[in-house]
């Protein structure tokens, strides 16, 4: 049997395992790649995934690419189509919006992830009845994933932990898969690279059944270029974080500032409490009033806080009875 001969006979193996498996079945999946200027690697990408996926739907959404990534993706057999806003979570913003399906595997397409452990992502999905599975990177070397990187995103996944909840060891992880109920509950907030974290945030404010699978990352091919700049989407991304925490937990938030704020009219004011007690004067007025100021901002925050935390609530309550109108994709019969 020649080479070639072997390899199309894996390929029909693996089809077949993957049209006979329990999760693939009744179910329909949606392969969602937001694309800018990846005409070297979409085309492989996409066939990637047709190979791992033959009963999917790919989807390339072209994000103003200026290269020939929408003829390439089309030549490979994805669905092509446009969104003109610039950024990645605009783009997650419109498939989510537009695609339709039971399961939604979401990836680069860079062929940073490897197309073949979609599978595996997905039979965890399925079998634990879970909402999203996220393939957390390993591997690939500084080339893939570079030192800087890495430190950022350990400092985020820390402080995401501090904020929200542990969960998550790799929230910046673009290979996620998740279900039509966690897909149609999610109101994207977010315009670029920052998208991941919100996608985590989202499953841990609202308590999502979610789990990590370690799996494969590789350097992208010779002549690819990444779109992420690391300073400014690293602001971006703690910007992002500080949002959600002032927007899902307020009464913690403007607390906090309440709190410095009368500790510090407390730590300005003792010395002029301590000289009028003395003397029946307050040599430094303007010293006084600033410290009145502070403890009416001080009270101010904390009422505000109490009021935005009702409001918070109440839209958690509706984040997550609209969560759970859908059914669950573990809830499908495998028969």
């Amino acid at each position: 049997m020649t080479q070639k001969h072997k390899v199309v006979r894996l390929e029909e193996e693996l089809k077949e395992r993957v049209s006979g498996a329990a999760w693939a079945k009744h179910r329909t999946i949606a392969v969602l790649l937001p694309c800018y200027n990846e005409e070297l690697t979409i085309g492989d990408t996409v066939k990637g995934f047709q190979t791992a996926l033959p009963s999917a739907r790919v989807y390339v959404y072209d994000n103003n690419s200026t290269d020939r990534t929408c003829e390439v993706a089309e030549q490979a057999g994805a669905i092509v189509r446009q969104e003109t806003y610039q950024g990645k979570g605009n783009v997650v913003r419109r498939m989510l919006g537009d695609v339709d399906a039971d399961i939604y595997v979401l990836a680069d397409g860079d062929l940073t992830y490897d197309p073949t452990q979609a599978g595996t992502l997905i039979e965890k999905l399925v079998r634990e009845n879970l909402d999203m599975v996220v393939g957390t990177r390993q591997g690939g070397g500084t080339e893939a994933y570079r030192r800087g990187h890495q430190t950022g995103n350990r400092a985020f996944n820390k402080l995401v932990e501090k904020l929200f909840g542990s969960g998550f060891t790799d929230i910046l992880s673009g290979y996620r898969v998740f279900s039509r109920r966690f897909a149609k509950s999610f109101p994207v907030l977010s315009s670029g690279f920052e998208i991941e974290t919100e996608l985590s945030v989202h499953a841990l404010d609202l308590r999502i059944p979610a789990a990590e699978v370690p799996l494969p990352y590789a350097p992208r091919p010779e002549g690819s270029t990444s779109k992420l700049r690391t300073y400014r989407d690293g602001a971006r991304i703690l910007w992002l974080i500080m949002k959600l925490y002032r927007s899902l937990n307020p009464l913690r938030f403007y607390g906090s500032v309440g709190l410095f704020l009368a500790i510090c009219s407390t730590l300005l004011g003792l010395p002029l409490l301590a000289t009028w007690l003395e003397t029946g004067l307050v040599p430094r007025l303007p010293t006084a009033i600033l410290c009145m100021g502070l403890m009416q901002i001080a009270v101010l925050s904390g009422f505000l806080g109490i009021v935005l935390n009702s409001i918070s609530k109440a839209r958690r309550e509706a984040r997550r009875m609209r969560f759970l109108d859908i059914a669950s994709v573990g809830g499908q019969s495998d028969t």
